[in-house]
């Protein structure tokens, strides 16, 4: 057990409260178990109550609930002018496109060569791809591809459960590609009625984008009311981008 007085979990056993993961105080914030399956039934109940898994090769899945929570609300989304401009190219040209879950397992994968900020390594380990494939297949996972010539050259994935939308990790291989994927997100969450985009922990460029820290407790009760509602058709169309423009 990597880390003493954190809870273990075994096949058997079910979360703890939230209210239990580390506080700010301690080294890692929003901490709260170790261990258990990693498969599409753990991440879809992980994801119920504002859990995800977030750990290294070599180490056992880790599960984390931090307070306060980055929060992108879509309404607030700000779509810079350089960023605009962009986008209007990229609607223009024809041979460029945005796909969604054509391609999940490759998004995935092409993530898992992009480590966030301050990593030397990928926390996106084989076991995560496997189970978040897994979900995609069970309808709660999803990749929003931008294509240029019939080429993936960014994108990211999701997961989503009713209209709660949780963000988990975005690539490019072209400048701009992932924000283009990005946007896509935001105008089809607009089209859909899902007000909010869950984006983990605070990072320079989600607060860049409008992404603000919210309570858990907040975040929380606004996810659950949007677990409820009927799920999201995940289907790109070209007319979502009128609700971002």
């Amino acid at each position: 057990m990597p880390y003493p007085n954190l809870p273990w979990m075994d096949e058997r056993t079910i979360f703890p409260s939230v209210t239990q993961a580390w506080g700010p105080e301690t080294p890692l914030p929003g901490l709260l178990a170790s261990g258990g399956l990693l498969t599409a039934h753990t991440l879809h109940a992980a994801y119920r109550q504002g859990i995800f898994p977030w750990f290294s090769a070599g180490q056992p899945p880790l599960w984390w609930s931090p307070d306060p929570r980055m929060v992108l609300q879509v309404e607030a989304f700000r779509l810079h002018r350089s960023l605009r401009k962009t986008l209007l190219q990229f609607m223009r040209t024809p041979r460029c496109s945005i796909r969604i879950d054509s391609q999940f397992q490759q998004v995935m994968q092409y993530c898992a060569q992009t480590p966030r900020p301050g990593q030397d390594g990928t926390w996106i380990v084989p076991s995560i791809i496997d189970a978040y494939t897994e979900l995609h297949h069970a309808g709660f996972a999803h990749s929003v591809e931008t294509w240029i010539d019939d080429r993936l050259v960014g994108g990211l994935y999701c997961v989503a459960i009713g209209r709660a939308v949780y963000g988990e990790s975005m690539f490019t291989h072209v400048n701009n590609a992932s924000k283009l994927a990005l946007c896509a997100l935001v105008a089809l969450c607009q089209a859909q009625g899902a007000p909010q985009i869950d984006c983990q922990q605070a990072t320079a460029h989600l607060a860049s984008l409008g992404a603000q820290e919210m309570p858990r407790d907040q975040f929380l009760a606004t996810a659950q009311v949007q677990q409820q509602l009927p799920a999201m058709h995940w289907l790109w169309q070209p007319q979502h981008w009128d609700h971002l423009l």
